[in-house]
């Protein structure tokens, strides 16, 4: 941190609950009010109503306007590192679309150029957002604790425990949870998928992930499945972290999905017939590996219910006292 930004809260937050607030309200502002004057002395300008971060049905792979000479091509990439700063920072409602632009910062298009502009629109509109960072525990439902009833018939009594030379852990722990989910062959150009997944400790929203997979899958449950993978991948990782802290980590976590053959028949049983080596690496990996071992255990909910579409209903707005998501 620099030192001139070291000192007291300028903004305090209280709607009776106690709970942490995150904002960029004013890095976004100061952002836009440069990127305004840059588009002034090119005689454009930010459009006035967006309420989605890009343009409905757009994609960038198939884009083939003209492309944009060195020096733009220079700010486009310019453009793209704030834009991912702003979503390191707490901004989840434009992970997706920044992660997208930013597969083309070595030979950006107009097209491209036109897209970043309207996702600034986007968040001069919603400047004044939030992430809320609560630390009660969730209620959980009572299927959702059950262990897996066939481990030890078919894996012996092994568990997740703790690294030996981990420090002498307080006695409160989180409770973790995950959502994950696969768009099937989004990408128009290679037909790959892209994953993408929520992390939360308590109700605090800690990760979020979304990037495209390495490989076409031929159908959705294959991609899913390569996505529950990287989903247990992190979280097996964000384990071993919490206990390195001190912090206890005892009880399985809790990830949610929204497709039934990889969530229960493929995940929570402890056979299948599988005919892929991506799909057979994913199984044992998340059954053999995870499940097993008491590390997480899957749960199904329709898509509907799943948080995945309504990643914007983590942010509120700074000024909203009614609490009202967007």
């Amino acid at each position: 941190m620099k030192p001139s930004s070291i000192g007291s809260p300028t903004i305090v937050l209280n709607n009776g609950i106690k709970s942490f607030y995150f904002s960029m309200n004013q890095y976004i502002k100061e952002t836009i009010r440069n990127f305004e004057t840059y588009l002034k002395e090119r005689n454009l300008a930010l459009l006035k109503t967006t309420p989605i971060p890009i343009t409905k049905n757009y994609s960038p792979e198939v884009d083939m306007s003209q492309e944009l000479d060195e020096s733009n091509a220079a700010y486009y990439q310019s453009l793209i590192g704030i834009l991912r700063w702003i979503v390191e920072m707490g901004r989840v409602d434009i992970i997706t679309e920044v992660s997208m632009l930013s597969s083309f910062v070595t030979m950006p298009r107009e097209g491209h150029f036109n897209q970043v502009i309207h996702i600034f629109a986007y968040l001069k509109s919603h400047s004044n957002t939030k992430l809320v960072l609560d630390p009660s525990y969730p209620e959980i439902k009572d299927e959702m604790s059950e262990k897996d009833k066939d481990r030890s018939s078919y894996y012996g009594d092994e568990i997740d425990l703790p690294p030996s030379n981990a420090p002498k852990a307080k006695p409160k722990e989180f409770v973790i949870r995950a959502c994950v989910d696969a768009s099937h062959a989004c990408c128009k150009l290679t037909r790959w998928s892209r994953t993408g997944f929520v992390v939360y400790l308590n109700k605090a929203q800690v990760y979020s992930f979304t990037k495209k997979q390495g490989s076409s899958e031929i159908n959705t449950f294959r991609s899913e499945f390569v996505a529950m993978r990287q989903c247990c991948n992190y979280i097996r990782g964000l384990r071993y972290k919490l206990r390195m802290m001190g912090v206890p980590v005892n009880n399985p976590t809790l990830i949610y999905g929204d497709n039934h053959s990889v969530l229960w028949r493929n995940t929570l049983v402890p056979d299948s017939t599988l005919k892929k080596k991506s799909a057979t690496v994913a199984y044992s990996y998340c059954r053999d590996e995870g499940v097993s071992r008491n590390e997480w255990i899957a749960k199904f909910v329709p898509s509907i219910e799943s948080p995945q579409e309504k990643v914007r209903m983590m942010l509120y707005d700074i000024y909203d006292y009614d609490q009202r998501k967007l």
